[in-house]
């Protein structure tokens, strides 16, 4: 039974019963459905982003994810794999077989290089695991491209061997003059004291000091291409290509024994002993160069001396003297 509800009339000083109009009834009741209505809808859309309702779609796209997860995991303990194996190629590669075929190593920097590309992976952006797959799909490429390096560096350490024995003649390996012609190994590679102005500057070769007229040799196989006075400083002197990056030069020749376009071999004579260009006197200065560089000819006299008589060089050549030239 319905609960009936009264109000106090104060001029009839008498209580009356409240008579609800059907329209106000009617209202009420529509309010009341429309707001209930409501609520059940924001209720289930607030289930439907729960973990506790889950449509049987959600729930297979779900494990899909965590499989591709997994699966993604797998991958990168599989590339760490594969990146150490490489590694440890790289490694041998820069450390033994170009060390053996004097070749430069490959600069780490560039073995592990990415891709510059910006755009390279932006369509792997916006995505709830987004990070990972731009991640392994990264290493994936800077794999690919180490592997490639390292094929190219292969077949160039192959090239290499099959010309063995063509480097090893080209190596400028032997002193241009013989000990027993030598007065004394006068200068060596570094920094010196130039003997005109008496400036410490750079001395980019060797100088031995022999009387006019000492031969001088062909330290490797190679060919001559100059034979000339048209640089400046040195006076008459020879450049000889030997190929594998490697040239030599000899100056203040008194005269020589070789043509420009002439093919030489180690040992051979090429000139004499002299003091042309700005010398202070008779003397060789050789030089030795290596892919454009130059380098200290010290490291290349194992052809035809003795340790004791390295050794003897070695001390001389490190002496802050004044040069020759």
């Amino acid at each position: 039974m319905a609960k009936v509800k009264y109000y106090y009339d104060s001029e009839n000083l008498a209580y009356r019963k409240i008579i609800t109009k059907k329209r106000k009834k009617f209202g009420v009741l529509m309010l009341f459905l429309l707001a209930s209505a409501l609520f059940g809808f924001l209720s289930f859309i607030a289930l439907l982003n729960t973990p506790y309702f889950e449509t049987p779609k959600n729930i297979k796209q779900a494990r899909e994810i965590e499989n591709l997860k997994l699966n993604y995991a797998i991958l990168n303990k599989k590339m760490d794999q594969i990146d150490a194996v490489i590694s440890a190629i790289e490694d041998r590669d820069n450390n033994l077989y170009r060390v053996y075929f004097n070749a430069n190593g490959i600069p780490m920097e560039e073995r592990k290089a990415g891709f510059n590309d910006k755009n390279r992976y932006a369509k792997l952006e916006g995505y709830d695991n987004s990070q990972l797959v731009t991640n392994t799909t990264k290493r994936i490429d800077v794999l690919q491209k180490e592997v490639a390096i390292q094929s190219k560096s292969l077949d160039a350490i192959l090239k290499l061997a099959g010309n063995k024995d063509k480097l090893l003649a080209a190596i400028p390996a032997i002193q241009p003059v013989k000990n027993e012609n030598l007065k004394r190994m006068v200068s060596g590679f570094g920094y010196r004291t130039d003997p005109f102005t008496k400036a410490r500057k750079m001395h980019e070769g060797m100088d031995f000091t022999a009387k006019t007229g000492t031969p001088i040799y062909a330290t490797g196989d190679g060919v001559v291409e100059k034979a000339d006075n048209t640089a400046s400083g040195y006076g008459n002197h020879i450049v000889i290509r030997h190929g594998f990056g490697y040239e030599t030069l000899y100056g203040h020749l008194s005269k020589y024994k070789c043509r420009a376009g002439q093919r030489v071999k180690r040992g051979d004579i090429i000139g004499y002993v002299g003091s042309t260009g700005r010398s202070e006197g008779p003397h060789l200065h050789y030089e030795v160069h290596k892919n454009g560089k130059v380098v200290n000819p010290l490291n290349f006299y194992y052809g035809n001396i003795s340790a004791v008589e390295y050794i003897a060089i070695a001390q001389a050549a490190n002496q802050e003297n004044q040069s020759f030239d």
